[in-house]
């Protein structure tokens, strides 16, 4: 993957090499915020990023270190024992009392990030009012004469808006899935379906995520074009346009005793 890759990207290349089922991509960890595989990619990374194999930005970036090119299949297997005994050393060195020795250090989940608390809440929506947040973050987007239809036995579709671009309008058709497992390949295809012809491009907004095989299907030679937007890409979005979304700047402030002893 040339060194470097995002969340998504390390989630999709792992489904892909693994070969893993939809069935099994969409299983819902025990938290409800996220699948199950996507749960144990974070701690693989997190664990790797541990023993300087990994490291990332504030991008949600991730990349390759030096010692990280050099590991063997062997390596890797050591890390989650090396980790592990690093937590061990270390809460021993801070408790008064040592730890029993078959005591193994507690695994406590990835803190919940913004994204997590805003995906929850995005879920606990009820579906016209995730419909109404649709048109209003299309709206901020740039689209005109954005209308939700909300009817039922229309396949799928939710609303529909138009997009100008310079000189050109398009005519995009969305839906809306409150959705907290992931996107299968046969709900793009259902859309697709109840989109021919009646519009230039469709949109597809979801909390959840997509499948490997719903992405191949929505930019399928041959078919109208599908653009996705995921719970991760729906999140930043609302953050980029500010709707429900304030970012704090917090100062911090250090002091450089070796500046002064220079002096």
């Amino acid at each position: 993957m040339g060194g470097s890759a995002s969340n998504d990207e390390l989630l999709a290349k792992v489904i892909e090499i693994e070969n893993i089922p939809e069935h099994v991509q969409s299983f819902i960890h025990t938290d409800n915020r996220q699948t199950k595989l996507a749960y144990n990619l974070a701690w693989a990374k997190t664990y790797l990023k541990r023993v300087g194999a990994l490291e990332n930005s504030s991008r949600g970036l991730w990349a390759l270190t030096a010692i990280g090119e050099a590991m063997t299949e062997k390596d890797c297997e050591e890390v989650p024992r090396r980790v592990r005994r690093e937590d061990y050393e270390r809460k021993k060195a801070t408790d008064d009392k040592p730890p029993n020795q078959s005591e193994t250090p507690s695994e406590a989940p990835p803190e919940e990030t913004w994204k997590d608390a805003l995906t929850r809440l995005l879920l606990g929506m009820k579906p016209d009012a995730f419909e109404r947040l649709a048109q209003r973050v299309l709206r901020e987007a740039g689209f005109i004469k954005v209308e939700v239809t909300g009817r039922s036995g229309d396949g799928g579709i939710d609303g529909l808006g138009v997009l100008r671009v310079n000189l050109l309008s398009f005519q995009v058709l969305f839906q809306c899935k409150r959705y907290q497992g992931t996107v299968g390949a046969s709900a793009v295809r259902d859309f697709r379906g109840a989109m021919v012809g009646r519009c230039d491009k469709g949109l597809i907004i979801t909390t959840g995520t997509f499948s490997n095989d719903a992405k191949r299907e929505a930019t399928r030679d041959g078919a109208p074009a599908i653009d996705l937007i995921d719970g991760d890409l729906l999140c930043e979005l609302l953050k980029q346009l500010k709707l429900g979304i304030r970012v704090e700047m917090i100062e911090s402030v250090a002091v450089e005793a070796t500046w002064f002893a220079n002096i």
